[in-house]
């Protein structure tokens, strides 16, 4: 997921990493919690990215508990988003917490709900 996301695969995100449907949670970002195509978000994402220079994930501190066909994957991670013609520092740092819920398809496992626990955000926020 986080490979493709800052390398804007987005087609190989949707297609190879999320399910068709997502109960996708932003929550702590102020989005509220609901079910989304694949599609939708991979475009919000790409969205999201436009004007930037770079996007690097970094994560880690898996904890998988696996059922049969169904997952949940807890990790750690910090998103740096860089902007070289920002104005107030070129990088801004989300750090926090993700929850996933992996379901096992008949084309291997895939996302089926996400959420994401922001802990706190550094650096340039607007990217000005």
């Amino acid at each position: 997921m986080f490979v493709y996301t800052d390398e804007q695969e987005w087609e190989n995100l949707e297609n190879e990493v999320f399910s068709r449907e997502v109960l996708f949670d932003m929550s702590s970002l102020g989005t509220p919690a609901k079910k989304m195509p694949a599609k939708e978000i991979c475009a919000n994402w790409k969205q999201g990215f436009e004007g930037l220079d770079a996007v690097n994930h970094l994560a880690g501190n898996y904890l998988v508990t696996l059922n049969d066909d169904a997952a949940i994957v807890f990790a750690y991670a910090t998103a740096t988003h860089f902007k070289k013609s920002a104005s107030r520092g070129a990088t801004r740092d989300f750090v926090g917490t993700y929850d996933l819920h992996l379901a096992k398809t008949e084309i291997g496992w895939r996302i089926d709900a996400f959420r994401y626990n922001l802990k706190y955000i550094t650096g340039n926020v607007n990217l000005e």
